[in-house]
């Protein structure tokens, strides 16, 4: 009422003013926000809510980590958001908190949000790889779009955004083999990680296919300290000539270790990375890995979960599936003479 009072103007003018509808000049729209910034006035989102039925909000339920993998899909997921006009509200879960995703989708059903999106890369469940028992047990009534992991709860619509983990494991495990190495070992990320997950049956399937020897497996952390941990156990195995990382932190520990040993890379051992994080191309020697399509994944899952919000009563928008992007440099060659698959076979 003081705005439109100051602005000299109907207070239905300032409505459509703050709601971008049309039909009002550009001299009043000028006159309107001038006379409320000088009131100080904000919106009341919270009022709109009530009269529209909607918040222009969505939530995101991600975990609390300063990982590579997690907080470049957040950023890819803001970038989308704001480009679509939404506000975006953001809740930390915590790892090792079983309750955490149905204690932040309450939060983000408090604040109204008309979408949820769920960004959990960790089955807090306990039950290993089955996912049994993984269901949150909150009633959630708006769409909710979920990255790289299964479904964890029922909701009116329920949009799957992968980023293709085990595709990408797939073709870098091919890459290797297409080199000539008769086999691949596989330095795995936490298996409680669905990503881990992913990029261990993505090398399985490869090996698979070609009918190759699938190798024990090692496992890390995602940390370069555990890479480097691997490479010294690995090193002193004279059958290994090809080492897939599930992600580039490990791979560069372990590099590192394998060229303590005296392996020397590529010349002895190729290793391969995962999501081509920015010091990867200026590692020695220069890391091969495959580039996760973050912004890709967000973008589209974004565009799917506003159209969901938007047309409640249309049939869901059918997901893009982004380009493998790999990218090969010197940390990958042929085995040495002799070590080749022609001399397996």
């Amino acid at each position: 009422m003081d705005v439109a009072r100051l602005a000299g103007v109907s207070q239905k003018t300032v409505s459509r003013v703050f709601n971008n509808e049309a039909y009002v000049s550009a001299e009043v729209r000028g006159r309107v926000l001038a006379a409320a910034a000088e009131l100080g006035y904000r919106r009341n989102n919270a009022a709109r809510a009530l009269a529209s039925g909607r918040t222009r909000s969505i939530g995101v339920v991600t975990l609390g980590t300063a990982l590579y993998g997690p907080t470049s899909l957040l950023m890819g997921v803001e970038r989308a958001v704001r480009d679509t006009g939404y506000a975006l509200r953001v809740v930390n879960t915590v790892e090792g908190d079983p309750t955490g995703i149905a204690g932040a989708v309450d939060s983000l059903l408090d604040q109204g949000v008309d979408g949820i999106v769920i960004s959990e890369p960790i089955d807090e469940s306990g039950n290993g790889d089955d996912g049994d028992g993984s269901e949150v047990s909150v009633q959630v009534d708006v769409p909710v779009l979920v990255c790289g992991a299964p479904p964890p709860f029922a909701a009116p619509k329920v949009l799957a955004a992968g980023v293709g983990a085990d595709r990408l494991a797939r073709t870098v495990t091919e890459h290797l083999l297409g080199l000539g190495h008769p086999t691949v070992h596989h330095l795995a990320g936490p298996q409680r990680w669905y990503a881990a997950r992913d990029r261990l049956a993505g090398w399985r399937a490869a090996l698979a296919a070609q009918d190759r020897r699938e190798p024990p497996l090692v496992e890390g952390d995602w940390s370069a300290a555990s890479g480097y941990a691997a490479g010294r156990e690995l090193a002193c195995d004279p059958d290994v000539t090809a080492v897939f990382a599930a992600n580039d932190d490990m791979a560069i520990g372990l590099i590192r270790a394998l060229t303590e040993a005296g392996r020397r890379v590529p010349d002895d051992v190729s290793v391969v990375g995962f999501d081509d994080i920015p010091v990867a191309a200026y590692v020695t020697p220069p890391l091969t890995t495959v580039r996760q399509p973050f912004d890709a994944v967000a973008q589209d899952g974004i565009k799917r979960l506003v159209h969901a919000i938007e047309n409640p009563q249309a049939d869901p928008l059918t997901a893009s599936e982004p380009p493998v992007d790999l990218i090969v440099r010197a940390s990958t060659a042929p085995p040495p003479a002799g070590r080749g698959t022609s001399a397996h076979h």
